[in-house]
């Protein structure tokens, strides 16, 4: 039975082993009809597949570039590192340059440096100013697509953006808190990271026009800068929050979230109800204990995995429409299995 692909490979997409797989191939005999019935079945699907999207043997080497705290760096590169491996036939590596403070200025020398080695793609989350703008002309000039995470470069020459709605995530929390509070006058506070990322300039954007539209009784406050640093947000929160003696609610876009109820301590004020966002390290054991009311979450491998077959696409090697991930409402109820 002639075929291209390697024993080891027909033995994992037919469930069998590979000695049964040379048997069937061979026609030796002594393999159970319907065996022989899934081998060739497996061979029928590694050729769809290498029809379809061209794969077997290429090699993609990619590289994962983010200004974040680690706690959210650690979550998207195991995230990436699972989705990987399922991407067979084609082989990913990926090279990693991740920073909690990386000025503008390191951030474009990491970037022109990537374009001058070489790459089959960037995945990206970074500030929205125009020096990353143009870094991400250059890459593109020299055929490296850059595929934007978690937080978008709209005007920039990106292939993608992928993430969660992040327009809808703030919708979403604004409807949360809303309930929380009730219909009396009250005060909630935003605290973003930095007013550079696009992703949490559209959360805030969302949340403001669901409170203004729907629940013009709750008053917003905002605090920024902080770049989801401990100690610089404790600071941040805590000085706001003597300034606004009605706030009773938090909508936590940028993390720091031990941070922000750090000042709420310090400051000796409740916090009736805090939304924040994605289920990292800092962000389960607060939700276990109830400190935390909602965590909004999205599908970190689904990201990963649209992010990789749009750099695929860009080198005519798959075809996948883009899907936006949904809106998650985590509650220390419904947390997934460790």
């Amino acid at each position: 039975m002639a075929h291209p692909h390697l024993l080891k490979d027909i033995a994992s997409q037919a469930g069998t082993s590979m000695a049964t797989v040379d048997r069937v191939l061979h026609q030796r005999g002594g393999v159970r009809a319907h065996t022989v019935r899934r081998v060739e079945q497996a061979l029928a699907e590694l050729e769809q597949q290498k029809g379809q999207v061209g794969l077997v043997g290429r090699k993609f080497l990619i590289d994962l570039v983010m200004h974040t705290p680690d706690r959210f760096s650690r979550l998207v590169r195991g995230a990436l590192e699972q989705v990987m491996p399922t991407l067979h036939p084609a082989i990913f590596r990926a090279r990693y340059q991740l920073a909690e403070d990386l000025p503008v200025a390191q951030l474009v020398a990491t970037l022109d440096k990537i374009a001058r080695q070489g790459s089959h793609g960037v995945l990206l989350k970074a500030p929205d100013v125009p020096e990353v703008v143009q870094a991400v002309a250059r890459l593109q000039a020299q055929g490296i697509p850059v595929v934007t995470l978690v937080t978008d470069l709209p005007t920039s020459a990106r292939r993608a953006y992928v993430g969660m709605d992040n327009r809808a995530a703030g919708h979403t929390a604004a409807y949360l808190v809303a309930q929380w509070l009730g219909s009396a006058p009250a005060g909630v506070l935003i605290s973003t990271s930095s007013n550079r990322f696009r992703g949490e300039e559209e959360r805030e954007i969302g949340f403001r026009q669901a409170l203004r539209d729907r629940y013009p009784h709750l008053a917003v406050h905002e605090v920024s800068e902080g770049l989801g640093l401990h100690e610089a947000t404790v600071a941040l929160v805590r000085e706001r929050l003597r300034q606004c003696p009605g706030v009773e609610a938090v909508y936590s876009i940028g993390g720091a979230n031990a941070a922000i109820l750090e000042a709420f301590e310090q400051v000796r004020r409740p916090c009736r109800v805090f939304i924040a966002h994605d289920l990292d390290a800092d962000n389960l054991p607060l939700l276990r204990a109830g400190r935390l009311h909602v965590v909004l979450h999205h599908d970190l491998q689904h990201d990963m995995r649209q992010a990789c077959m749009q750099v695929m696409a860009a080198h005519g090697a798959a075809r996948l429409p883009l899907r936006p991930s949904s809106v998650q409402v985590v509650t220390p109820c419904n947390l997934p299995e460790p």
